[in-house]
């Protein structure tokens, strides 16, 4: 087969976008999460920039702003709440080191066979040790890499900044360089917008609020080491078919060995009555508003986004797989090659 002048451009034209975009992505790959991270947070703070910048047309100050407010409400906590939640995390594993294990087993169950509680106990240490483990070397990696984490934090407000100042450019870049079919690409964006607001609006940040409450309730039934047990609480919550119980019923019965039954008990009633339920209400109307999304894709989403890029992975994990499962959908409804079809423009005779 010969090819034409025409045709070899065009091979030569797509081997080289190949290249460049090969290339991009070895260069970007170190920072990839800080941007995608900054470009998600700009999307989600883009309807109130829009609103501010009826108030203040000047596009710098209205970003500045927004991204001034984003740091006092996110990053100033974590810079207080971090050095207690530290400090509260060494005094729980010095308790753990001389925690007897055995009697709080025999207080709960009562009724429980000796080889049973000695076994259950034994377990207990084991996964106690493990994940104390676990958390200390995260700790220390922590602070090692302290200078990186520093620059992807930079990198992530640098493009939070300028991807919230020049949304609309951005935005009308993509459709200029898209290749998809117009009326398809605007049902494509829609789900991937419902889908994305679903994950971040009914699971991550009904989580945080969850988590948040049920601080609320440690502090008020005098828990000891509140703001450890609330991160611990926060974790749990955005992860389905999880969920904050995995904390409290714990400290419940921690309460419950103290000789604190009262205390114990209007503790998990609160936790029901308030927490627990804010989850089954508001996330159900969130997500039906957006899109039925199943919680086995979210929950394997964020465990495997969790290994693999960290802690926004949670958010990244589920956004993947619920894209390509869209992508199957079109494939599956024979639609798929329909979105790089261009519309046929009717000629006026």
């Amino acid at each position: 087969m010969v090819f034409d002048d025409k045709e070899t451009a065009k091979f030569w034209t797509l081997g080289a976008i190949i290249v460049l975009g090969i290339l991009v992505f070895i260069l970007l790959k170190p920072v990839i999460i800080p941007v995608f991270s900054g470009l998600i947070i700009a999307y989600l703070c883009n309807p109130l920039y829009k609103r501010l910048l009826k108030y203040i047309p000047a596009r710098n100050v209205s970003a500045a702003i927004i991204l001034i407010l984003l740091i006092l409400i996110i990053i100033l906590p974590v810079w207080l709440v971090l050095p207690i939640t530290i400090n509260q995390f060494f005094q729980v594993f010095k308790t753990t080191q001389t925690l007897d294990i055995t009697s709080i087993f025999q207080t709960v169950l009562p009724s429980a066979s000796k080889d049973f509680v000695t076994q259950a106990a034994l377990t207990t240490t084991a996964i106690i040790s493990k994940a104390s483990a676990a958390v200390l070397e995260g700790m220390v990696n922590f602070f090692s890499n302290a200078p990186i984490i520093l620059l992807n934090i930079l990198i992530l407000g640098f493009v939070f900044f300028f991807g919230l100042r020049d949304s609309d450019k951005l935005g009308e870049l993509v459709r200029e360089i898209s290749p998809l079919n117009k009326a398809k690409e605007k049902l494509l964006v829609q789900q991937f917008k419902d889908i994305t607001e679903a994950i971040i609006y009914g699971q991550l940040i009904i989580g945080i609020i969850q988590g948040l409450l049920a601080g609320i309730g440690f502090i008020v039934f005098g828990v000891p080491n509140a703001a450890l047990l609330t991160i611990l609480t926060i974790f749990f919550a955005v992860i389905p078919l999880l969920g904050p119980y995995i904390v409290y019923i714990p400290v419940a019965i921690f309460l419950l060995a103290g000789s604190s039954t009262g205390t114990a008990i209007a503790f998990i009633l609160y936790n029901i009555l308030i927490v627990s339920t804010l989850d089954n209400f508001l996330r159900a109307y969130i997500i039906s508003k957006k899109t039925q999304i199943s919680p086995a894709i979210v929950f394997v989403g964020m465990i495997a986004g969790l290994f693999m890029f960290g802690i926004i992975g949670l958010l990244i994990g589920p956004l993947i797989l619920a894209y390509f499962l869209v992508i199957i959908q079109l494939y599956r409804d024979k639609e798929l090659s329909g979105l790089f079809v261009k519309e046929e423009v009717s000629k006026v005779k």
